[in-house]
């Protein structure tokens, strides 16, 4: 589980985050959602330690990220927007190394980086070097390092960003199959349709500051609106988002 409570952050005179506070259940989909400047990367990234908060907690499993970050990281997975992948590397040497860095002996390695390039259907690019590989193909590198150690708590920021139809399918599945495990999952995503398929409760932030948190039925209900986009598009608009 995932807790953020009061939350703030202030570059120089902009206040980034103000007062941010949600919990993303176990066994949940959370969705962070926010335009651009709303302060939901800044949100993503306090969570895994990247960036410290001013004021205000992140709890990991009950970790303290501030206190414990290499503890709390431990719990975490996390497919960051950037998806840095090392050119000289191939896919399989990627997802290998990420298992060393989290402590797992080689053989326990080898078998986790088969089941995720059989699971992210990577057999084609898996013993090829990364320099070339399409944004999909990077996409799949940097998901099969941050689950590669079966973290509880697993971060995926525009998983599917670059990805074609079947892929997209297949991130889908896995994403409710964490679900089904009991996993934590927060993700971001600007595809609607993407979070009306697999998020179980949406967390909305505009202007730093969460406006709306709830199931997707509960902020359909709350604006009498049938589309997310539109729920989306009303709740950021009357918090003073963009147009």
């Amino acid at each position: 589980m995932i807790e953020i409570r009061g939350i703030c952050k202030r570059f120089g005179e902009i206040i980034a985050v103000d007062q941010v506070s949600f919990q993303a259940e176990n066994g949940s989909v959370t969705a962070l959602l926010g335009p651009n400047g709303a302060g939901k990367t800044t949100t993503l990234r306090t969570i895994y330690g990247l960036i410290q908060p001013d004021g205000g907690h992140v709890l990991v499993d009950g970790i303290d990220v501030a206190e414990d970050p290499s503890g709390a990281q431990a719990r975490l997975g996390v497919l960051s927007e950037s998806r840095g992948v090392y050119p000289r590397l191939t896919a399989r040497e990627h997802v290998r190394y990420f298992a060393n860095l989290q402590g797992l002996r080689r053989r326990e390695a080898d078998t986790r980086c088969s089941a995720l390039v059989d699971l992210l259907d990577m057999t084609d690019i898996a013993d090829r070097r990364a320099e070339g590989f399409s944004q999909g193909e990077r996409t799949k590198v940097a998901l099969a390092c941050a689950l590669v150690h079966g973290p509880q708590n697993v971060i995926l920021d525009e998983p599917t960003n670059g990805l074609d139809v079947m892929s997209t399918r297949a991130i889908r599945s896995m994403t409710r199959a964490l679900r089904e495990e009991g996993r934590c999952v927060v993700f971001s995503s600007h595809v609607m349709q993407e979070v009306a398929a697999v998020c179980d409760s949406i967390v909305i932030v505009s202007s730093g500051r969460v406006v709306a948190h709830g199931t997707p039925d509960e902020l359909r209900a709350a604006t009498g609106l049938e589309s997310l986009e539109d729920v989306f598009v009303a709740l950021t608009r009357s918090e003073g988002g963009p147009e």
